[in-house]
């Protein structure tokens, strides 16, 4: 039988996983975070627009918060979102692990690839989560996308009171250290595992995998996947925004 014959591969499909069940109060008072606006368009639906502009997802679920399902629904509505991707909006939990988890088991069947995504990193390249799934689909079991460290960093022992002198314990080699950004991408089989296992609490999902004794590969991330977490944050992914605008009619 000659190579031409042969049938094609199976399609792995990818769904993303979006919690934004959070209220984000480091940016102060007001909506949760992933529905404060950028450019006029709430950080959420951008946060979903830069999955769903991967071909390769077929699915965005969002986790909302608890009470705030049927608002997250309609502003999904009423935005533009392309066709070909489905979308899903279930409540969230109490922390985000348990949001992750919920948004997990919303998943259908036939989704082997799984990205969890931060909502509050609503201007990721699509080449960026492009790079995740293909890692995945080579075969590592978790894949997160981060950047060499610029800044010096210090280990130190926390302050008794807050604000106080902190003491340096260790400075380490900044050369082996990377930023973390989303999104993760991952196993569904080694995610679903991670989160029925792990049960201490981790800061994000590869570092449950991790807990599993499982290698975490990373991919080079992108300068404009940063997180919107402060007033200042703000005012830089507006600029970044205005110049996506400017320069490709973003």
């Amino acid at each position: 039988m000659s190579d031409d014959s042969l049938p094609a591969p199976a399609l792995v499909r990818t769904a993303a996983v979006i919690p934004a069940a959070g209220r984000g109060v480091r940016l102060g008072p007001g909506a949760p975070k992933a529905l404060r606006t950028l450019g006029g368009t709430p950080m959420l639906i951008h946060a979903v627009r830069a999955l769903a502009a991967s071909r390769a997802v077929s699915l965005v679920v969002v986790v909302a918060p608890p009470d705030g399902a049927a608002e997250v629904r309609s502003l999904l509505d009423a935005h533009a979102l392309p066709d070909r991707t489905d979308f899903v909006v279930v409540p969230g939990g109490e922390t985000r692990q348990e949001s992750v988890k919920l948004g997990l088991d919303a998943l259908p069947p036939g989704h082997d690839i799984v990205l969890v995504h931060d909502a509050a990193r609503p201007l990721v390249p699509v080449d960026t989560v492009d790079a995740v799934i293909e890692a995945v689909r080579e075969g590592a079991p978790a894949v997160v996308p981060a950047l060499p460290l610029a800044d010096t960093v210090k280990e130190v022992e926390p302050a008794a009171v807050p604000g106080g002198p902190e003491p340096v314990v260790a400075t380490p080699e900044r050369a082996r250290l990377r930023a973390v950004q989303t999104p993760q991408g991952f196993d569904r089989a080694t995610l679903v595992r991670a989160h029925e296992t792990v049960t201490d609490e981790v800061t994000d999902d590869a570092g449950m995998v991790e807990r599993l004794g499982l290698t975490v590969v990373v991919v080079p991330g992108h300068e404009e996947a940063f997180k919107v977490t402060r007033p200042l944050d703000l005012v830089l992914a507006e600029a970044v925004l205005a110049r996506r605008r400017l320069n490709d009619g973003y």
